[in-house]
């Protein structure tokens, strides 16, 4: 409920404030005089229409449903204010906030309805009126709404990594021959760390056997001086024991050396010259063999996953359809339940329309490609007549029954601009219950040239203009009998009308 209102310099009017009651809030005044500006900054202040006031500040009591991560909403009270220098700056209590996050944050909490707006029986709007009636008397259906909501949107979300799978999938053609032939050309050569050092060990050798063949063959006598130096020593009691130990360890060594050089001569040169060309190629290019097969694993890893997309692809066109039948049941139940509920708002809708002698409304159901509203599209029959066809004030008396309709509880405010212009009396008398009986769900605010309505205000609310300068006050009971009788009989009224206005406003 929006409590008070503070304005400085808005247009016409210097300062204004106001405090409203619950329920119905009618304005009235001479025309000019500065009504609808008044409104539009109460709208601006939801961000509904853009702020022309210096300064706004709209003070509320927080609506039960509202929930913000972001801005901080644990007061019991709300204060939305704007401030208007090079450009309009929004805060809720105190906090910055954009206009964009405004009027989101309140779009389900301010309603507007003007005789000039012709909007209202959009698919959109239709199907939350039928579903706010199914609420009404089943609460387990706005649970049924979001789970089908949240299984729509996880729908679209998967369609489209479906499709960005098959897109990958067409595109990477040619990536797929690249990574196959990087690796099939790693693993021919199939390197082993450390290898290329061991070759070059082997190749270094090999230049050197021929060398290490004419050393052998000149060394090889050498043994037989072993018994004569021996005898030698022996024959100058010198020792030698060490001397046998040095002829076996080289005589050891000279074994092992041509065992080395057996198996050089069985190494094919052209074979270790090859190897290490194709190392080479590797560590030119990565820089170590450690690199190389890091490359490989992180290439076959790759080939991996594309060669997964068709696999994955496949599940996820399985799971697609599966989750597609389950939205389309649910679909069909919601919209089974829509229809039940039309023909309950027929029968509750067909006094009102008698009232304000207009025809009887059918709801038309036509079916469509599933979306987050399910597969139902509607729209509204008047006894053979399209909606296009009523004037504006007709069209808006319709929307103000289905709005009686379909009316929460604590639902939040309703602004009404002028909706009972140009109404017969009859028609006045129902537009005004029809606004009262809203009025027990909402917080009503609306202007009206209307006697009936202005009777029927919990608080009235008088606009008025002198000198270029428009006044707001709130009227006393004898203040209401006046106006009253003005709105019945003009500026210089009778007591005919002044008579009219006390009976009306007593009843």
């Amino acid at each position: 409920m929006i409590k008070r209102v503070f304005i400085k310099e808005l247009l016409s009017f210097d300062k204004v404030i106001v405090e409203f009651d619950k329920g119905l809030n009618v304005i009235t005044g001479p025309s000019g005089a500065g009504k609808s500006v008044f409104i539009n900054a109460l709208l601006a202040n939801f961000a509904l229409t853009n702020q022309e006031a210096k300064l706004c500040e709209v003070t509320l009591l927080k609506p039960s449903f509202l929930e913000s991560e972001k801005f901080d909403l644990d007061e019991d009270e709300l204060v939305i204010k704007a401030i208007k220098k090079d450009r309009v700056r929004f805060f809720l209590n105190e906090q910055n906030i954009s206009k964009k996050a405004l009027k989101e944050l309140f779009s389900d909490y301010i309603s507007y309805i003007s005789v000039r707006d012709k909007k209202g029986f959009e698919n959109e709007t239709l199907l939350n009126i039928l579903d706010s009636f199914i609420i009404k008397r089943n609460s387990s259906h706005a649970k049924e709404l979001e789970y089908f909501q949240a299984l729509y949107k996880e729908y679209l979300q998967k369609s489209k990594e479906l499709e960005e799978m098959k897109k990958r999938a067409k595109e990477s053609h040619e990536r797929l021959e690249f990574l196959k032939f990087e690796i099939e050309k790693i693993e021919a050569i199939n390197p082993k760390e450390g290898e290329y050092e061991e070759l070059l060990e082997i190749k270094r050798q090999l230049s050197k056997l021929d060398k290490i063949n004419e050393i052998l063959g000149e060394i090889e006598p050498i043994f037989e001086y072993e018994d004569k130096i021996a005898e030698l020593f022996d024959m100058l009691n010198k020792d030698s024991s060490y001397l046998n130990d040095a002829f076996n360890q080289l005589r050891s060594d000279l074994e092992d050396i041509d065992s080395l050089k057996e198996e050089l001569s069985e190494i094919d040169i052209e074979e270790v010259l090859n190897r290490l060309e194709e190392l080479s190629t590797l560590l030119k290019r990565f820089g170590s063999i450690a690199e190389a097969k890091e490359y490989l694993d992180e290439k076959k890893q790759e080939l991996e996953s594309f060669e997964k997309i068709e696999e994955n692809t496949k599940e996820l066109e399985i799971f697609l359809q599966n989750r597609l039948e389950e939205l389309e049941k649910k679909a069909l139940e919601i919209s089974t339940l829509r229809k039940e509920a039309a023909k309950e708002i027929e029968k509750e809708l067909a006094s009102y329309l008698e009232a304000l002698k207009l025809p009887k409304i059918h709801f038309t159901f036509k079916r469509v490609k599933l979306s987050s509203f399910g597969i139902d599209s509607l729209d509204l029959n008047l006894e053979g007549s399209k909606i296009e066809t009523l004037s504006g004030g007709e069209f808006n008396r319709v929307r103000l029954a289905l709005l009686s309709v379909a009316a929460k509880e604590k639902a939040g405010v309703i602004i009404l601009d002028e909706i009972d212009a140009n109404v017969s009396g009859d028609e006045s008398i129902a537009i005004a219950n029809m606004i009262s009986n809203l009025a027990k769900s909402y917080q009503v605010f609306a202007i009206s040239h209307q006697a009936h309505l202005s009777a029927k205000a919990n608080k009235h609310i008088f606009i008025s203009k002198k000198d270029k300068k428009s006044k707001v006050e709130v009227l006393d009971k004898e203040q209401r009998v006046a106006e009253i009788a003005r709105i019945v009989g003009g500026e210089n009224y009778n007591e005919e009308s002044l008579n009219f206005a006390k009976k009306l406003f007593e009843q």
